[in-house]
C-alpha cells in the first residue's frame, strides 16, 4: 500500500492513489474513463458520457440544502507523460510510482499527474463523503486537456446546468484565478533531401540535458533554458566555422512543456575534428555561465558515433537559421495586471517522424486576442521565410477577468476567514479550460483555485502536502457558502 495514503485528508489521498494506478495519457483516456463509470456505479451515482469521453455525475443536496444552487466541480482527467531518459516506465500500462520527500509527494523519475489528478481526487472525495454539507453537485471529468482542450472544445450542450463552477487545475495555494491566456499552435514541416554519409568526415552525437523544463505557461518567465534553442545555436556556429553538416536533430516532446533535452547527430570533415571539439567545450563554459542561476544542471555531451546521411544543405541552413532566429519565451508583460506574462510563445518541439520531414511544433499563448495573433504570424513568419510549411491549431479562446462574480466572492470570504490571510486574486497565463466553457454555458461564474504543484508537465512534478489539506477545508467551506 502506498505511503501516501495515511496523509491527511485520508479520502482525497485515498483517491488520488488510486488514480495514479491508472494509466491515463492525453487522447489515450480510455482506463481512467472505466475507472470513473465504476465509480460512479460503485457509489450510486447518476452519470453520463458524451461522445468524445467526459464523463459527468451527478450528487443530490445534503438535508436542508435542496434550495441550494448547483455547483459544478471540474477537473481534467488526462496527464502529461514525460519521463527522464534513464528511467524505464510506460504511460499505457504502468502506474505512477510516488514517494514522498521534504514535504512533497513525487515520481520516480516520471510526471506525476497531480496535474490534474489531485482535482480528480477532491471532486470525487466531496461525491462519497456523507458529512459534507452542500447543494446539487455536478463534477464534470473533461478528456485530452493537455494535448488540444478537446472535452473542453466537444461538451455536449446538455452535460451541465450549475450556475456556478469551480475548477480544480489550479497550481498555487492561497491563489484564486479568475482569468487565463487563450493560446494556438504554430507547426512547420521542413522537406529534405538525403545525402550520402562520406567517408572522410568525423561524427558526433552532441546532446543537451538536464535543464528544469516546465510548463509553457506558469514557467515561461522564469528565464529557464530551452534545450531547442541552445543546441540550435551550437550548431549554426559550429556550421559557419567548421562546415558542420546536420543529420539528425531531436529534442523536446510536448507542445505544452518547455524542452528539457536535446541532441543532434553531426559530422565535420576530418580536419577539423579537434577544431570541433575545442569550440564545444568553450561553448560549454559558455552557455553554463549563461544559464547557472536557472539551469544549475544543465548539461552537455559530445560523443563520436557511426555516420548518418546528411539533411541537404539549404535545409539544414534553413531549419539552423529558423530554429536560431524564432521569438521564445516571453514576448510582453500585462500591463493590465502587473506581473502577468500577456504574450508569449515556446518552441516546443523539434522531431524527424519520417525519412525527408522535419516538424517543428511552438506554442502561443496570450491573454489579449490580437496579441496572440501576432505572436503566431512572427513565428509563422520565420518559418516561411525559411521554406518551411506551416499549419496553426484551431486555438482556444482566453477566459476574461470578471472581478464581480459572486462567487469569487464567496471564495474570497471563505479564505480569509479560514486563514487569517486575504487569497491573491489573479489571472494566470496557461490555458485553462474555462474560456471554452463560458462560450457553451455563458451564464456561468468561475474561480479556479487548488494546492500548491511545482515542476508542472516535467518529471520534477510534485505537490506540496501541507497545501493539499487547506485546498480541501477552502472547498468544503466555499460549498456551504454557495446560496
Amino acid at each position: 500500500m502506498s505511503e501516501i495514503r495515511n496523509l491527511n485528508p485520508t479520502l482525497v489521498w485515498e483517491l488520488f492513489d488510486e488514480i495514479t494506478r491508472v494509466p491515463r495519457p492525453s487522447k489515450k483516456e480510455e482506463k481512467i474513463i472505466a475507472y470513473l463509470v465504476d465509480f460512479a456505479e460503485r457509489h450510486g451515482l447518476e452519470y453520463k458520457c458524451d461522445k468524445v469521453g467526459n464523463v459527468v455525475m451527478r450528487k443530490g443536496a445534503t438535508a436542508g440544502c435542496e434550495s441550494l444552487p448547483t455547483v459544478v466541480l471540474q477537473a481534467h482527467m488526462d496527464m502529461v507523460c514525460e519521463k527522464n531518459s534513464d528511467v524505464q516506465h510506460d504511460f499505457e500500462r504502468d502506474p505512477i510510482r510516488t514517494r514522498i520527500v521534504d514535504g512533497w509527494v513525487m515520481a520516480e523519475g516520471t510526471t506525476l499527474g497531480a496535474d490534474c489528478g489531485i482535482g480528480v481526487a477532491a471532486a470525487l472525495a466531496v461525491l462519497i463523503d456523507p458529512t459534507i454539507e452542500h447543494g446539487p453537485i455536478e463534477a464534470l471529468f473533461t478528456v485530452d486537456e493537455e494535448t488540444g482542450l478537446t472535452g473542453a472544445f466537444c461538451l455536449a450542450d446538455d452535460m451541465i446546468s450549475g450556475k456556478y463552477l469551480i475548477n480544480l487545475d489550479s497550481e498555487d495555494e492561497g491563489e484564486l484565478f479568475i482569468g487565463c491566456a487563450g493560446g494556438v499552435d504554430t507547426v512547420a514541416t521542413f522537406h529534405y533531401v538525403s545525402e550520402p554519409a562520406p567517408a572522410n568526415y568525423a561524427y558526433f552525437r552532441i546532446d543537451v540535458a538536464g535543464l528544469c523544463g516546465g510548463h509553457s505557461g506558469d514557467d515561461i518567465d522564469k528565464g529557464r533554458g530551452n534545450s531547442n534553442k541552445i543546441l540550435a545555436r551550437m550548431l549554426l556556429e559550429s556550421a559557419l566555422l567548421y562546415d558542420l553538416r546536420l543529420s539528425r536533430f531531436d529534442g523536446g516532446n510536448l507542445r505544452n512543456a518547455i524542452p528539457r533535452e536535446a541532441y543532434a547527430v553531426v559530422a565535420v570533415p576530418a580536419q577539423k575534428k579537434k577544431q570541433l571539439e575545442i569550440y564545444f567545450e568553450e561553448f560549454k563554459t559558455l552557455a553554463t555561465d549563461e544559464f547557472r542561476l536557472t539551469e544549475p544542471n544543465l548539461r552537455f555531451s559530445l560523443a563520436e558515433c557511426e555516420p548518418e546521411p546528411f539533411i541537404d544543405y539549404k535545409t539544414q541552413r534553413a531549419l539552423l537559421r529558423a530554429l536560431v532566429g524564432l521569438p521564445n519565451g516571453v514576448i510582453a508583460m500585462s500591463a493590465a495586471m502587473p506581473g502577468l506574462v500577456e504574450t508569449s510563445t515556446n518552441l516546443a518541439s523539434v522531431k524527424m517522424p519520417s525519412e525527408g520531414e522535419i516538424v517543428v511544433t511552438t506554442s502561443q499563448r496570450s491573454s489579449v486576442g490580437h496579441a496572440k495573433l501576432y505572436a503566431m504570424r512572427s513565428v509563422e513568419s520565420v518559418f516561411e521565410l525559411a521554406g518551411a510549411s506551416v499549419e496553426h491549431s484551431d486555438g482556444y479562446p482566453g477566459w476574461a477577468p470578471n472581478p464581480d462574480s459572486q462567487l469569487l466572492k464567496w471564495c474570497e470570504a471563505s479564505y480569509a476567514e479560514l486563514f487569517g490571510v486575504q487569497p491573491k486574486v489573479r489571472a494566470i497565463h496557461a490555458g485553462l479550460e474555462c474560456g471554452l466553457f463560458l462560450e457553451k454555458y455563458p451564464h456561468l461564474e468561475m474561480v479556479s483555485f487548488g494546492p500548491t504543484l511545482r515542476g508542472v508537465h516535467s518529471p520534477d512534478e510534485r505537490i506540496e502536502i501541507s497545501t493539499v489539506e487547506k485546498f480541501w477545508v477552502l472547498l468544503l467551506d466555499v460549498l456551504k457558502r454557495v446560496k
